[in-house]
């Protein structure tokens, strides 16, 4: 049984307080983007012990050994929650970019939840999958559902939003710079916003520019003007929103559906993608 994990962008992050165990209370919205994915397979082979996997991965290169893999952490979570699986061989092919604040390896954890609920017939509700997802990561139970959803507490709090960016065009561009959580949280100075971003997305988009922010962006930018001078690109290109994502280095940028998508010049070594949302 085979599986495509999709990446999702932050349309708008606010970091809004400092919460007493250190970690912070933030307001984002998930929103799927469907035609970036990974590929994920498992195949069962015979095993007498049960409860065994192997691991092939190929395409991009993670920085992690194969026990932290968020799919094996996920099969042994399963395995502890049901008591048996069978066996499997996984295979997962990696394009979706590590780093880039766009939930590659959470979204491949849930959708090894979903694949192996499916494959053994474990009879997982929607609730429990999204239970177990939690445990695997803050973002990991939005990819069970894979909806735009306002997200908040530490991201891990869900809240179906009717929002449609169906047929916009997005370009999303993540350079070779590694921002790590730590550096991205160095700067930040929590506040709560004077406009919730479930209103903001109400409105049209050539409003976003100037009233839905991503506050990474504030600590982030000075520490690495190539990130920022990708999101200024992008609007002289003609987007109509430009944002990182998440905490990570990736810039994606909104184009109006009509519009011929622009040729952009970035270098060899930066990710790029250009597609459709649905």
């Amino acid at each position: 049984m085979i599986t495509f994990p999709n990446c999702k962008i932050n349309l708008g992050l606010n970091i809004v307080n400092r919460r007493p165990d250190g970690y912070h209370n933030l307001e984002t919205v998930f929103y799927p983007v469907t035609e970036l994915y990974d590929a994920l397979e498992i195949t069962p082979f015979d095993d007498d012990s049960k409860g065994n996997y192997t691991l092939q991965q190929n395409g991009n290169t993670l920085d992690c050994d194969k026990e932290h893999n968020l799919v094996i952490k996920a099969y042994r979570l399963l395995l502890a929650a049901c008591g048996s699986l069978p066996s499997i061989h996984i295979h997962l092919l990696k394009h979706i970019p590590s780093g880039a604040g766009l939930g590659g390896g959470s979204a491949d954890a849930a959708f090894m939840l979903k694949i192996l609920n499916d494959q053994f017939k474990l009879q997982l509700t929607t609730q429990q999958l999204e239970h177990y997802a939690a445990q695997l990561g803050a973002d990991c139970a939005f990819f069970i559902k894979n909806q735009p959803t306002f997200a908040t507490g530490i991201g891990e709090i869900f809240t179906p939003i009717n929002l449609s960016l169906k047929d916009y065009q997005i370009i999303i561009i993540k350079p070779n710079v590694f921002v790590s959580t730590k550096e991205a949280f160095a700067h930040i100075h929590p506040q709560r916003p004077a406009e919730q971003i479930t209103d903001i997305l109400q409105a049209p988009i050539s409003e976003w520019r100037h009233r839905l922010v991503n506050d990474f962006e504030a600590s982030i930018f000075p520490q690495h003007p190539q990130i920022e001078s990708i999101k200024n690109m992008l609007y002289e290109k003609g987007a109509e929103y430009a944002s990182m994502s998440g905490s990570g280095s990736s810039v994606f940028g909104l184009f109006n559906p009509n519009v011929n998508l622009p040729k952009l010049s970035v270098s060899e070594d930066c990710f790029c993608f250009a597609g459709r949302l649905c």
